[in-house]
């Protein structure tokens, strides 16, 4: 039984580099355990702690603006929520916000809009005005041709629509700072080093997100507005 939903965000160091995206749900149930949550599962042979993050973190990046929702079969304020399962996060995530959701609004996933990131690459022989020109051909482009490979599935995409902004943010010994807002929605997300790659940069040296941008919109709003679209 879904009694109510709350919705953290937490930041990731580099002390939790090593999770994987199943290690920090795992962590998150095994922080509302210990810290007295009563967590809703769900129905089935295997029952699962109802978790959802908002995005997937490329594992060895770090993060300040993570979300997750947790779904609880009793009510508790959230800021008391927030207080108990501090407590218990391991080191490497630490939570600093939590809101009620409604528990039939939209998934955190279905809510996601957009990602920012910082990205360390190392400068070789570039300088910045060469990465300067190639981020101003990336953004003039009106399509750009990318691949994703995983095990032996190759997918053909456009990476343009998927990039919103790349800036060049400076140079910080050997490497160059470089900035982008991509699109993070469930079936239209880019990758940052899908976007080094097209600007003939190589693999970051670090990896930060700085942002993820929800529409967070109440369900009574979200009915309204379908059901004057029915109408036109």
């Amino acid at each position: 039984m879904k009694a109510q939903r709350l919705r953290f965000r937490y930041r990731l160091t580099e002390e939790a580099l090593e999770l994987k995206h199943r290690d920090i749900v795992a962590a998150w149930e095994s922080a509302a355990k210990a810290a007295g949550l009563a967590l809703s599962y769900s129905q089935g042979k295997r029952p699962a702690p109802q978790i959802s993050l908002a995005a997937p973190l490329p594992q060895g990046a770090t993060s300040d603006c993570e979300v997750v929702d947790v779904y609880l079969e009793s009510n508790i304020d959230p800021a008391d929520a927030l207080a108990a399962i501090s407590r218990e996060l391991p080191a490497g995530l630490t939570a600093f916000d939590a809101w009620e959701v409604g528990v039939s609004a939209q998934s955190v996933q279905g809510a996601l809009r957009w990602a920012e990131y910082e990205v360390e690459v190392p400068a070789g022989e570039n300088s910045e005005e060469e990465v300067g020109r190639a981020i101003e051909c990336l953004l003039s482009a009106e399509s750009v041709p990318a691949e994703y490979r995983r095990e032996n599935k190759v997918r053909q995409y456009d990476l343009r629509p998927l990039v919103l902004d790349v800036r060049l943010v400076g140079r910080t010994g050997d490497s160059f700072r470089i900035w982008m807002r991509l699109r993070a929605e469930q079936n239209n997300t880019a990758r940052a080093d899908q976007v080094l790659l097209a600007l003939g940069l190589p693999d970051p040296t670090r990896v930060h997100r700085k942002a993820l941008s929800l529409d967070e919109v109440p369900a009574v709003v979200q009915a309204y507005r379908r059901g004057g679209e029915r109408e036109g």
